[in-house]
């Protein structure tokens, strides 16, 4: 993995920054669904959310990504400011799966990669439909790309496959490399291992490792505590949209308000 773009230094810390969330709040009406939450993820790093339902950590992600135009505060990447727009934010850098598996069921596992890819490239419209010299070195360089990328996620010989036909886990892991294909600095993941069996758990924090080290950022929502604290090197807690402590994953495990948000949590759906 690369990055493609040269973030900014964060001076204080003496560490690349790669994003800056700053006073993030997202109001539906009446209701404050994330409160004033700011967090800064450097390159090389795994960051990890956590939270009772609720708590507004899909909507701050949304918030991120630009499916949500946040009522108040900003998000950078590379020290720019981000377009609230999906498809502007991609190209900028940002990448993220979701919780719900979003895949193209009746395209092959290779096919779905490819189109992560599209955003990369550059055939107008006309070359593409008339299948130019462009667009036949651009779809072959796609293909290929898209190849390595189910290669390294571990998908290489299931290139041909429906992606209905897929196991979950791989389905899973499908959605990660379609990630990659976007030439992201940062990946977002949300809950990656839901509903997920302990070996195919073990095999997604290895490759989110793998990433890890080859430079991304990653931030990660999830439930499983014991992933998410043998996985990240710092973790926000979220509680009713607000952030309660941000640490390590030792000083937020021990830190009694946490635990009182979990046991004392409500069971309300994630303002999304």
């Amino acid at each position: 993995m690369t990055v493609t773009d040269t973030p900014t230094t964060d001076r204080e810390a003496g560490r690349v920054t790669v994003l800056q969330a700053s006073n993030v709040t997202m109001r539906f009406g009446g209701l404050t669904a994330v409160d004033d939450v700011s967090m800064t993820v450097h390159e090389g790093e795994i960051v990890g959310l956590i939270g009772p339902n609720g708590a507004g950590k899909t909507t701050f992600f949304n918030c991120l990504t630009g499916m949500y135009i946040p009522t108040e505060g900003r998000v950078e990447l590379g020290g720019e400011l981000l377009p609230p727009k999906p498809l502007k934010v991609v190209r900028a850098g940002m990448a993220r799966t979701f919780q719900n598996i979003r895949l193209f069921a009746n395209m092959t596992a290779l096919e779905n990669v490819m189109v992560g890819r599209y955003c990369r490239t550059s055939a107008m419209a006309l070359t593409s439909i008339l299948r130019g010299p462009k667009f036949r070195r651009e779809e072959e360089a796609t293909r290929e790309r898209a190849q390595e990328l189910l290669d390294y996620v571990g998908l290489g010989r299931s290139g041909e496959l429906l992606a209905r036909n897929m196991p979950y886990g791989d389905q899973r892991r499908l959605e990660i490399a379609r990630a990659l294909a976007t030439d992201p600095q940062i990946l977002l993941l949300d809950e990656p291992t839901a509903g997920m069996n302990p070996r195919e758990t073990e095999e997604t924090m290895q490759l989110i490792f793998k990433i890890r080290d080859s430079g991304l950022a990653v931030v990660v929502i999830e439930h499983d505590m014991r992933f998410i604290f043998a996985l990240c090197d710092r973790v926000l807690c979220l509680v009713r949209g607000s952030l309660l402590i941000e640490g390590s994953p030792g000083e937020v495990q021990s830190d009694h308000r946490v635990i009182e948000a979990y046991i004392g949590g409500d069971d309300e759906e994630e303002t999304a």
